[in-house]
């Protein structure tokens, strides 16, 4: 059952085992973010970064959408008040979805920086991540032009990981959560720290390269040397991935 942080953000730990599943609830704004639901979800991912018994997070949305950006009445309202700064909504729709590493849409999902059109900045990271994940070219474009871009279309540029029916997104993020689970968990975490590194915080190629295996020489001997022996049992011989349906 899921349990309420508030009225605008749930947050669900016991329905599926070692999944967090974080739902924006505010379907009357199609789930546009005010400062307070911003809140919710920093607090709500950083309770699932401190929970050990946690291991993946579903980020997704109530009523049918994910998220429509930031909530421009609030915005609006803001100006009006004396003696207040205006509070940057820190989680919005594309910017959100790219803190994701693996986004899973539907088919009549659409990306893109509408903001363009009401003079509102990317100050979320949107300049820095869509760039690291499609490209400057696609990012510029997008960033630019503020244009629609369908679930095909992301899929093609890497925006999108999987396109599913509509209806089928969170069934189809929770099927990957549990396999994710599957896997040894100090290997599969130290890959993707490696990867973030590489591509935001290493000084160098050379650099990157050395994170990697130092990182890595730490797994071999807590799960590499294991999985080896499976392997030479028998176990994913022929190229089989077992039960793996990514």
């Amino acid at each position: 059952m899921a349990v309420k942080d508030s009225e605008n953000v749930m947050v669900d730990k016991t329905s599926h085992p070692g999944i967090t599943i974080v739902s924006i609830n505010r379907p009357e704004r199609r789930n546009a973010v005010d400062p307070a639901t911003a809140k919710r979800l920093y607090e709500a991912i950083l309770n699932f970064e401190s929970d050990t018994t946690q291991k993946v997070c579903v980020l997704t949305g109530t009523g049918g959408n994910f998220c429509s950006g930031a909530d421009l009445h609030q915005v609006a309202q803001k100006q009006n008040e004396p003696g207040e700064n205006l509070q940057p909504v820190n989680q919005r729709n594309l910017e959100l979805s790219l803190l994701a590493d693996i986004r899973i849409v539907e088919e009549d999902a659409i990306f893109g920086v509408f903001c363009r059109r009401w003079g509102v900045p990317l100050i979320d990271g949107g300049t820095v991540r869509l760039q690291a994940i499609v490209g400057l070219g696609r990012a510029m474009d997008m960033i630019l032009t503020g244009r629609p871009v369908n679930a095909n279309e992301a899929l093609t540029m890497g925006l999108a990981n999987r396109v599913v029916p509509k209806g089928e997104s969170l069934n189809c993020a929770l099927e990957i959560a549990r396999q994710l689970m599957s896997f040894p968990d100090l290997c599969l975490n130290t890959d993707r720290r490696s990867c973030y590194y590489s591509t935001y915080e290493a000084r160098s190629f050379e650099d990157a390269l050395s994170q990697e295996f130092k990182a890595g020489e730490r797994v071999i001997s807590a799960e590499g040397i294991q999985g080896a022996g499976r392997f030479s049992k028998g176990s994913g011989r022929h190229s089989s991935f077992e039960t793996s349906k990514l």
